[in-house]
């Protein structure tokens, strides 16, 4: 019986389960896959880029674990490429790499001042209210009673509407503690959304919007007035539908409570300068104007200026790929340069997710786009066979990897974090409470050893 081939895919996000529930499926050459994730925890943005008030969009972990559930599927977490294994080590033991590491940092704004303490990355605040390990230390400066989110996005208006959400409803969500204990604390009553251009080239799903309605004592204003008299000719359904959901908000009365808060959509404005002495104080926003460039809308600055006090700018203008050592990449676009998921001049390696395609689309979209990379990868490898044929290879492998990293996490460790973060949230009515330090998450996997004590401690 021929062995099958043996896949590494690196990053256990969507497009890491889409890429290994592809392979598996797949009837000939037979593949096992293993997920190698830099975290104790898997699911990527599913787990720590999701807002916390969106449980329906989280449900999606249930399909991933049915993945996961399918016979030659193993899950790693806690070793990460190009700290306990490297990129020639994996071809050197995988038949074939796919990478699924996403797109891990921010696009800048390139304005003066943006490095001021209280302009903060939207990676760095969703990774923080999420609890990712590495953004618990993140500080969000929450003193001013405004607050400026620049972006015209999802990911925007996922982080303005936490800031402006009563926090005693995010206590029945999976908000990490750290964050529920500072955004009680918050004097932030108004939080404004710069977009670029109109609200009809905004990115926002109708869904977000909608959403906006739901909010307790949360006054929706849309700047500057009359933005929203778009002619519905030549729009997209999404588009009508969008504008339509912010005609409503923008009618509705506003709030009596003297302690409601408001978010206010700010079109056709850009950040040109974050000013302060030595924090963010104020931003100065160049007010633009809708231009025609072959058809397309784009923003022209008019020359006019306004000014905005705020203590914190949260910078929502888009994620950016990172380099992975030794493959070629694409610093303009933020991605692998790939054919059809091959990446150009890799051996044996394939990208899927953001790192192929960009930031774009939705949890589904990585369905087709594994199906894609994963039909190259079996066309190219089909014919050749598994590097190594022995039956003893899976345990070999895993032996490899522990001697990489002896505090790997297996799919049995990371059933123990996650059964103790759904015992601690039952006794809460939450859905879980994260564990958001990494030591605390390897301490909760059964399968992990502790840490060797320090004997001059």
């Amino acid at each position: 019986m021929t062995q099958p081939l043996h896949v590494a895919v690196i990053g256990s996000g969507p497009s890491g389960f889409y890429a290994a529930d592809a392979l598996l499926a797949a009837a000939e050459p037979k593949a096992r896959v293993d997920l190698l994730e830099r975290l104790p925890t898997p699911w990527g943005l599913v787990r720590s880029g999701v807002a916390p008030d969106h449980p329906k969009i989280k449900s999606v972990g249930g399909t991933f674990e049915q993945i996961a559930a399918r016979g030659g599927l193993r899950w790693f977490g806690n070793v990460e490429l190009g700290v306990d294994v490297t990129r020639e080590q994996l071809l050197e033991a995988y038949d074939a790499v796919v990478y699924a590491v996403g797109t891990q940092t921010d696009r800048r704004l390139d304005v003066p001042g943006e490095e001021l303490p209280g302009s903060v990355a939207a990676t760095d605040v969703v990774g923080w209210y999420n609890g990712h390990p590495h953004f618990t230390g993140v500080h969000v400066p929450l003193r001013a009673d405004r607050a400026v989110v620049v972006g015209n996005g999802n990911v925007a208006l996922d982080v303005a509407r936490m800031l402006v959400t009563d926090v005693a409803d995010l206590c029945s969500t999976d908000t990490a503690d750290h964050a529920l204990a500072a955004l009680a604390d918050s004097a932030v009553r108004e939080v404004v959304v710069l977009g670029r251009r109109g609200p009809a080239q905004a990115t926002f799903t109708t869904l977000e919007l909608r959403e906006l309605g739901d909010l307790r004592d949360v006054d929706v204003v849309v700047r500057p007035a009359g933005v929203l008299d778009v002619p519905d000719a030549g729009l997209t359904p999404v588009v009508r539908r969008n504008l339509a959901a912010l005609r409503t908000l923008a009618a509705r009365r506003p709030s009596t409570e003297p302690r409601a808060r408001r978010l206010v959509f700010s079109s056709w404005r850009s950040p040109v300068e974050i000013v302060g002495d030595g924090r963010v104080e104020r931003v100065v926003v160049a007010v633009n104007k809708p231009a025609d460039a072959d058809g397309r809308v784009v923003a022209r600055p008019t020359g006019d200026t306004e000014e905005l006090a705020t203590g914190l700018v949260v910078r929502a203008v888009g994620y950016q790929g990172v380099p992975v050592h030794g493959l070629p990449f694409d610093a303009l676009a933020g991605r692998i340069p790939h054919e059809q998921g091959r990446v150009i001049g890799g051996d044996r390696e394939y990208v899927v997710g953001w790192i192929k395609r960009g930031p774009t689309g939705v949890i589904g979209t990585n369905k087709k786009d594994a199906r894609e990379t994963v039909g190259r990868l079996l066309a190219d490898l089909g014919q050749r066979g598994p590097l190594d044929p022995s039956p003893d290879r899976p345990a070999r492998l895993e032996a490899w990897l522990r001697s990489r990293q002896p505090r790997l996490v297996t799919d049995l460790g990371w059933r123990a974090i996650d059964g103790h973060e759904r015992a601690v949230g039952a006794e809460q009515g939450r859905p879980r409470v994260k564990l958001v330090r990494t030591d605390d998450l390897l301490a909760a996997a059964s399968d992990v050893p502790a840490a060797p004590s320090d004997p001059t401690s």
